[in-house]
């Protein structure tokens, strides 16, 4: 199972999900699906985008975990 952890990263780093948006040129709300994980096709250029605004590798935004 793939799970994000957007929430726990912007926490980390104390972004609200708002900054991010604004520092990514992502729109709010698809910033708020990945960051309550309600996304189910991941899109490789907003992953690249929220990446690039943070400062961080995609493996610290996703995790895998068997079922």
């Amino acid at each position: 199972m793939i799970k994000l952890t957007l929430e726990t990263v912007l926490r980390n780093q104390n972004i609200p999900r708002y900054e991010l948006a604004k520092r990514s040129g992502i729109r709010y709300h698809i910033i708020d699906n990945y960051y309550k994980n309600k996304v189910t096709r991941y899109d490789s250029f907003v992953l690249d985008r929220i990446c690039a605004a943070l400062g961080c590798n995609i493996s610290d935004i996703i995790q895998y975990e068997k079922e």
